[in-house]
């Protein structure tokens, strides 16, 4: 089985490759996702965060208002770390289970779109790791358009993250989106030759097939050892 791993910044277009890859057959598991589903009402992620932030966090409905947390933790560093900590063991597990059901389905290949990819250390259980790149000036722009914000508040947005030029230096494959999306087309096709490229033999014994595989030949030299005997 071969974990891709897939992340980038704020309106760097991770969104827009992740999509790319799920009209292309890649089954992906999306981090945003499972965060989401780790802070609905009443789960262990939605306990922790409230006991930590405050009811004020809250909707009428006893759902997390995420705007109103996200405002809190991008102003705030020491907070911004409070809530990955908080979340990061049910974000984890939740991965983890969204992983377990594809690889039960038999998928050779998954993707991860994690945002905190290198940040939760995650990256050491994913190999190529893909990281969407854009020029400073672009994100900038795009983040403003997108959320028509202030550029004040996008420059907070951008600064609360990991930088992308950091990001860039650990990856195995740097998609360049400060282009047109035409250009970003065309290089997803070269990474996609990539990341479907048949599995190397470590990646096959970890697929289903694989286990599979080894299960059947130990049954058989357990069944030879026991027909003398038997007989």
């Amino acid at each position: 089985m071969r974990l891709v791993g897939l992340t980038g910044g704020i309106a760097s277009g991770k969104s827009t490759v992740s999509n790319l890859f799920k009209d292309n057959g890649i089954p992906v598991v999306d981090a945003d996702l499972v965060a989401r589903d780790v802070l609905k009402k009443g789960t262990g992620g939605w306990k922790k965060v409230v006991g930590a932030f405050g009811e004020d966090i809250l909707l009428p409905s006893g759902e997390v208002d995420r705007p109103k947390l996200g405002q809190i933790v991008f102003s705030d560093p020491a907070k911004r770390k409070l809530l990955n900590r908080l979340l990061a063991p049910y974000i984890s597990s939740g991965i983890f289970h969204e992983v377990l059901k594809l690889w039960l389905k038999g998928y050779k290949v998954i993707l991860l779109d994690i945002p905190l990819l290198f940040e939760a250390k995650m990256d050491r259980w994913t190999k190529p790791i893909i990281v969407v790149w854009v020029d400073q000036e672009t994100q900038l722009q795009r983040l403003k358009a997108r959320d028509k914000v202030p550029e004040e508040e996008a420059k907070n947005k951008i600064n609360a993250q990991m930088p992308l030029d950091l990001k860039r230096g650990k990856a195995d494959i740097v998609i360049d989106n400060s282009g047109s999306l035409e250009d970003l087309n065309q290089q997803f096709q070269k990474v996609l030759l990539v990341v479907t490229r048949p599995l190397s033999w470590r990646e096959f014994l970890l697929s289903r097939k694989g286990v599979l595989s080894i299960l059947a030949i130990v049954g058989s030299v357990v069944l030879v050892h026991r027909l003398p005997s038997a007989l």
